[in-house]
């Protein structure tokens, strides 16, 4: 279960990273054109890191948690990280 659990805050602090960034392009995209969907990507990537973030400090903080459901936690951030380069890759460009 360790490394499934270790699976997990990797992909949980990829999705920081990336989220990061991406609510930085949004931020200097938003101070030029000022457009509300800009405004509304960047309120939720911020929730969306903020949810990462608490995923973040109980995958290294909590208590034992069963093993069905670290499999589970692991297996959604891995589909978020994916989701997330997806979206990254296509604002990057």
């Amino acid at each position: 279960m360790s490394l499934v659990l270790d699976a997990a805050r990797v992909a949980a602090a990829i999705n920081v990273l990336l989220l990061a960034g991406l609510i930085g392009i949004w931020l200097r995209t938003y101070r030029e054109i000022r457009a509300p969907m800009t405004l509304g990507s960047i309120v939720f990537a911020t929730f969306l890191l903020a949810e990462n973030l608490v995923a973040l400090y109980f995958y290294f903080n909590a208590p034992a948690m069963p093993t069905l459901a670290v499999q589970v936690m692991m297996l959604l951030q891995i589909l978020e990280t994916f989701g997330i380069s997806v979206l990254t890759y296509f604002t990057w460009k």
